[in-house]
């Protein structure tokens, strides 16, 4: 996903207030919830990104959503950037703010996908590898099923991507097959 600079801008602002107040884990937990919100309601991003819908009425809408669910920070924060006419950037600043928290509390993202869902042997071999590559810091494992792998996984872990799917191996063997090493004496 691209995110723009400027919504890390934001997040590091938000991020630095949050831990001045001593509520970091707090905000952190209510951007992860704007994200969420943001992401499976493509309505909220149209309405966000509409000039024709005012800043006023927006303000009031992401009150009605969040109401009671964020707390006074995360809530002033979002005030500010409609006032501000970047409420279009919430769900990339919400995006930024999990990136920042995540290198802030050295957590390492490690990304699976497989055919099937993996049990805990192959969790703990990833978390294994993961530890051993990234030490002293924690991991957090996202886990998702592509079927279109056919067998094997792929583990992408911070820049370092690993591809062992049976769709490579074919991939490759296709590659290597269409190249002709045959020249015909003439």
């Amino acid at each position: 996903m691209n995110i723009a600079p400027v919504a890390y801008r934001y997040a590091r602002s938000l991020m630095e207030l949050a831990q001045e107040k001593g509520v970091l884990a707090g905000v952190h937990e209510d951007m992860r919830l704007v994200a969420e919100v943001c992401f499976a309601n493509r309505e909220l991003i149209v309405l966000l990104r509409s000039p024709v819908v005012k800043g006023d009425t927006k303000d009031k809408i992401l009150d009605r959503i969040f109401a009671g669910k964020i707390g006074q920070i995360t809530s002033t924060f979002m005030g500010i950037l409609v006032r501000k006419g970047r409420e279009a950037l919430l769900p990339d600043v919400a995006a930024a703010f999990s990136e920042l928290y995540k290198v802030h509390k050295n957590i390492v993202v490690a990304q699976i996908t497989s055919a099937v869902p993996l049990n805990e042997h192959a969790r703990a071999r990833v978390r294994a590898l993961a530890e051993k590559q990234h030490p002293g810091k924690s991991i957090e494992l996202i886990e998702k099923v592509d079927a279109g792998l056919i067998g094997g996984v792929t583990i992408r872990i911070g820049d370092e991507q690993y591809d062992g799917s049976v769709s490579r191996k074919l991939n490759d063997l296709r590659r290597k097959f269409s190249e002709n090493p045959y020249i015909p004496e003439i």
